[in-house]
């Protein structure tokens, strides 16, 4: 077995810490071939898709790839900015804003983002972070809720990358936070922020992510944990069980996955007269195809379609300074005991490479 080449200056040198912060991924262009490459990557992911691989093989690439690549191209295209994928430019932003907060905190840590599928590759960053002298790391998903299809997904590719390395840097895995006290509050302000500036919603909805029912039959706490969110924010919003409804979207294949479904749900809604509804996603923390395309764009034309008169889309939380806030909170815990803190001689550099960082996010259009 050929192990990877260790950095010529790792004897004798102070380990550095760093932060992963893994996002799902995204295509490198609006293109039907750039989408088709990123949808093979995914959607060959055994965790994603428990289909016997032989089985599986055939529908992808005879049914699944040549035609919804197109389709998924023309959805990205609606959402595409001048920056860049949505998902990736927000992900980048968090980082960099990450890096700059825990700086502030007195953390002296290297923070980077990496996708599961598509460039920056999650093993192409570590090896990076390994040239860079890091024999700390913190792999910390975007994914407030643990499912086996995305958090252990990551988990599964980190551990790949390690086989191939002889001196295997100290890892630490963040496997959710969906009950985290800062999450939660930062969900229910950026809700009630929205309203004070809109007014309220005859019924807000509560979109996560769906996966196919069987993954919860076979133990997956996805579900459990969505809820339990959505209960912490409805509390902190102080809304009557009435006032709000759970659903699941992005359903794929005919398979039943978890219900309520979302675009049926607000079809319904518009039916029984309900006027307004305002929409958040809580499980996506960066705005993505997923919130901009198939709520604010396919969800919007559902629920007027049906009759409803007022849709809101709330977005993820994106930059928000509570949810930067929230997140260096839940790395500082999970590098507890880790020589983070700067020391004298070097704390006035570190402030100022955290300024840096945030100054850099800022011009990216992060808010300040």
């Amino acid at each position: 077995m050929r192990f990877l080449p260790e950095p010529p200056y790792t004897h004798g040198t102070v380990a550095r810490t760093a932060i992963v912060l893994a996002n799902l991924g995204t295509p490198e262009a609006p293109t039907a071939p750039a989408v088709r490459r990123y949808l093979k990557e995914f959607l060959s992911d055994p965790r994603v898709v428990e289909i016997p691989k032989a089985v599986w093989w055939f529908i992808l690439h005879g049914l699944i790839l040549p035609f919804r690549s197109r389709q998924s191209a023309r959805k990205y295209a609606s959402i595409w900015t001048d920056e860049g994928s949505p998902l990736k430019v927000h992900t980048e932003k968090q980082a960099l804003l990450l890096r700059g907060y825990l700086g502030e905190q007195g953390h002296e840590v290297q923070v980077v983002h990496a996708m599961r599928y598509g460039a920056p590759s999650l093993p192409g960053v570590l090896q990076q972070l390994k040239s860079e002298g890091c024999d700390r790391i913190l792999v910390l998903p975007a994914y407030p809720q643990y499912s086996a299809t995305t958090s252990a997904s990551i988990f599964d590719v980190v551990q790949d990358h390690l086989r191939w390395v002889r001196n295997v840097p100290e890892l630490r895995l963040v496997k959710h936070y969906h009950d985290d006290e800062g999450y939660v509050d930062a969900l229910a302000a950026s809700i009630r922020d929205y309203w004070g500036m809109h007014g309220r919603p005859d019924q807000l909805v509560m979109s996560f992510h769906g996966l196919p029912k069987r993954s919860l039959l076979l133990g997956d706490p996805y579900h459990c944990e969505c809820q339990k969110t959505a209960r912490l924010v409805a509390e902190r919003l102080q809304l009557a069980e009435g006032q709000y409804v759970v659903t699941f979207q992005s359903r794929l294949g005919r398979a039943e996955w978890l219900q309520p479904y979302t675009a049926p749900t607000l079809e319904t809604l518009a039916k029984n007269g309900v006027g307004r509804v305002d929409v958040v996603c809580p499980g996506f923390v960066a705005d993505c195809l997923e919130t901009l395309e198939e709520i604010a764009i396919e969800g919007k034309h559902a629920f007027l379609t049906a009759g409803g008169k007022q849709f809101h889309y709330i977005p993820c939380l994106n930059e928000s300074p509570r949810w930067i806030a929230a997140l260096s909170n839940i790395a500082e815990r999970h590098m507890s005991g880790w020589p983070t803190r700067t020391n004298p001689d070097t704390g006035e550099k570190r402030k100022a490479e955290s300024e840096l960082a945030r100054t850099r996010a800022v011009q990216l259009g992060a808010p300040r």
